[in-house]
């Protein structure tokens, strides 16, 4: 019988690691941890951990793998489902959504499926400028009680989109 334990053991690690999902930058810049987002919202969690990269172009990816889950009317965020359970918001800049969408060209919709390769919006970073907005691409957690870990690469460093930036484990 302790054979067939250690067995189960292994097949319930082997489980565990299944929970883990890869996190790649949504766009080419400079990664910013959350606590250093320009937004309290952000920066203090309230809405979940997570991280920002601060755009050298405006093509954003989706920074999961998963299941679209929701695209804001104002298309200035979209939500995630990844397989593991946990749920990702990507919000596209900071106090954005009375932009009304006119800077984003949000492509995906709900229910579509997404990899890290799926371009889920273009952004006009000159607008967003003109409109004197921060453009902070931040990517949070929001269902962290669903979240086991978190781990990223260090914050400042140079990203590129679709960059493998770090994972994020289940409960």
């Amino acid at each position: 019988m302790g054979l067939f334990d250690f067995l189960k053991g292994k097949d319930k690690n082997s489980s565990q690691e299944t929970k883990e999902g890869k996190v790649y930058s949504p766009v080419n810049g400079k990664l910013v941890a959350i606590d250093e987002v320009a937004d309290p919202v952000f920066s203090q969690k309230m809405m979940g951990d997570g991280f920002a990269v601060i755009p050298t172009d405006g093509n954003i990816y989706s920074p999961v793998d998963g299941k679209v889950m929701s695209v804001f009317p104002t298309k200035h965020a979209v939500g995630i489902a990844m397989d593991n359970g946990v749920e990702v918001l990507v919000h596209m800049g900071l106090d954005t959504v009375e932009l009304e969408g006119k800077p984003f060209t949000t492509t995906v919709t709900e229910g579509q499926e997404v990899t890290k390769d799926t371009k889920i919006s273009t952004v006009d970073l000159e607008a967003l400028a003109a409109a004197e907005k921060d453009n902070a691409m931040v990517v949070v957690f929001t269902n962290m009680d669903k979240v086991g870990s978190f781990d990223m690469i260090d914050s400042g460093s140079t990203v590129t989109a679709a960059g493998d930036i770090g994972s994020v484990t289940a409960k």
